[in-house]
């Protein structure tokens, strides 16, 4: 058995996937998700076995995208009605020491802290682009955010005097 043409794959099971997406994402996300899904599984269809569940290999790929989704909007930054006061020559100044702090750290501390908490990488994925273990790219993470907490206190007591 052979499989057929992806345009026939989409006219069939499309409906089902934008069922999923819509059912797991609203209306709002669902396109999105709808579009990577087929997306995705265009680049793999040419390795699906001939025998393979099309409907459910789609399904899982309409599943792991909106997984994706909720991860972006879990990381989007929250509206606020107003700024919270202060002045910007001391938020220059904070924003300048911090960057100067965090180039002042050591790589893996730097890396750690980069790809933790400003990309949102799991630990074990920091440790496998580290080429270290998951507790050491904690550990680094933790001394390096220890490290820019303690320097930066200073920074804000000569700013805020």
């Amino acid at each position: 058995m052979t499989l057929p043409p992806f345009e026939e794959v989409v006219r069939i099971h499309g409906p089902t996937v934008w069922r999923v997406c819509r059912a797991l994402l609203g209306p709002v996300e669902a396109d999105d998700a709808w579009s990577e899904t087929f997306l995705a599984a265009l680049r793999a269809y040419p390795q699906l076995e001939p025998d393979s569940n099309v409907e459910a290999w789609l399904v899982t790929i309409a599943h792991r995208k909106a997984i994706d989704q909720h991860r972006v909007r879990a990381r989007a930054p929250l509206p606020v009605p107003e700024l919270p006061e202060g002045s910007a020559e001391a938020q220059t100044t904070v924003d300048g020491e911090l960057w100067n702090e965090v180039k002042a750290l050591p790589f893996t501390q730097r890396a750690a802290v980069t790809y933790h908490h400003l990309v949102g990488l799991p630990y074990a994925e920091i440790a496998a682009i580290l080429g270290n273990s998951e507790a050491a790219a904690r550990r680094a993470a933790a001394d390096g955010i220890k490290t820019l907490r303690t320097r930066l206190a200073r920074t804000m007591e000569g700013v805020v005097r």
